[in-house]
């Protein structure tokens, strides 16, 4: 595992995450550590979610999509 040091970081964002991991049973530094994972997790997911919605697109290339407001407007005057 790697180590990271950042330095110079204002208190107004240490004094949270330091009760953040107080109340998470966490110490300040693997609070960090938590977030960190966090994040970088749901940058994938976002990645993954975007390469989804590609190939789906790629699927309905040349198809004529339906405006979604019209097909809500049509349920609503049923």
């Amino acid at each position: 595992m790697g180590n990271l040091t950042t330095r110079n970081v204002d208190d107004h964002v240490i004094e949270p995450l330091k009760e953040q991991a107080k109340a998470n049973q966490r110490s300040l530094e693997g609070e960090i550590r938590h977030l960190l994972t966090q994040q970088v997790n749901r940058l994938g997911r976002v990645e993954g979610f975007r390469e989804r919605t590609r190939h789906l697109v790629s699927l309905t290339g040349g198809t004529v999509q339906t405006d979604s407001v019209e097909l809500l407007r049509e349920d609503r005057d049923r």
